[in-house]
């Protein structure tokens, strides 16, 4: 004869193995019917590069014989190029063993259309004839489609040494042409030199149909004082960017790509030593950019 105690313990644990294995069952049952959804988009931070300014990092341009532009000598270290305790970009032009060595820092984001701005606190005014800087946006993979997808603010003389007009707006290619640069896709705003002596803040804004510049004096955007402007629009030429014996697309207002890049340079025209055989340093406080 059985045990009742024993008999009602062997039902239960049949009961209880039983509704182990239905559960699991009905589970795999539910998981197999039930599509799966792909995981969130995360936003991951920037790549870490070798230096942060205004929110994102940014690489050396690193080169011990002349590159372009130029061509010049990059030294890719903080002597080039380094922010400071209060978070402002100080690019150099230096001798160093008798060669002259220009600063380039290249952005680990890529960038699209968009409202691109900097302040510069630099008297540009200083400048040897020789010396260029350049805040642009540039894409090494574009070349045939968009002429290297790059728009420019550049501060320069332009080997003019009396030049007063020291601020230069551009839609590329500008150059790159023969047998000389298409005009109309550059400008040169007389800005009164009482505003590039002191700080002021310079905006483009790139879109798929334009691109506009303006300048301000002070350090905000949009400031109250706007000192110049100037637009490039789809109503222009397209124009073919020709460089080391190729030719790009016919391009009217570049478009930016899958890697288009902002980069910040301080350098010296056709690599020459500066007339005045000084070394140079510009300050930019800071740098933003809103996407459209």
């Amino acid at each position: 004869m059985v045990n009742s105690n024993s008999s009602f313990k062997i039902k239960n644990n049949l009961y209880m193995s039983t509704s182990r294995i239905l559960f699991s069952l009905s589970l795999c049952l539910f998981l197999a019917a039930c599509k799966q959804s792909a995981p969130p988009d995360i936003k991951l931070p920037d790549e870490k590069g070798s230096l942060f300014f205004s929110g994102y990092y940014f690489n050396y341009k690193n080169a011990d014989n002349p590159v372009g532009p130029g061509p010049n000598r990059f030294a890719g270290n903080a002597e080039s190029a380094y922010v400071d305790s209060l978070g402002r970009l100080h690019m150099k032009i230096l001798k160093k063993n008798n060669f002259w060595y220009s600063s380039e820092i290249i952005s680990v984001k890529e960038f699209k259309y968009g409202t691109y701005t900097f302040t510069c606190e630099t008297d540009i005014r200083n400048f040897d004839q020789k010396v260029v800087f350049g805040f642009f946006t540039w894409d090494d993979y574009s070349f045939q489609t968009q002429g290297n997808s790059e728009i420019d603010i550049e501060f320069a003389k332009w080997d003019v040494a009396n030049d007063s007009n020291l601020v230069t707006y551009s839609a590329q290619p500008v150059w790159f042409s023969t047998p000389g640069p298409y005009k109309e896709r550059t400008f040169k705003p007389a800005i009164p030199t009482k505003y590039i002596s002191k700080t002021a803040t310079y905006m483009m804004r790139w879109t798929s149909d334009s691109i506009a510049w303006e300048s301000y004096e002070g350090e905000t955007y949009p400031g109250p004082n706007k000192v110049s402007k100037w637009s490039f629009n789809k109503n222009n030429i397209p124009r073919s960017k020709i460089e080391n014996s190729l030719t790009s697309n016919p391009i009217v207002v570049p478009q930016p790509s899958d890697s288009t890049n902002v980069r910040i340079n301080f350098w010296l025209l056709n690599g020459a030593a500066p007339v005045n055989g000084q070394n140079h340093e510009i300050i930019i406080k800071n740098f933003t950019y809103k996407p459209l």
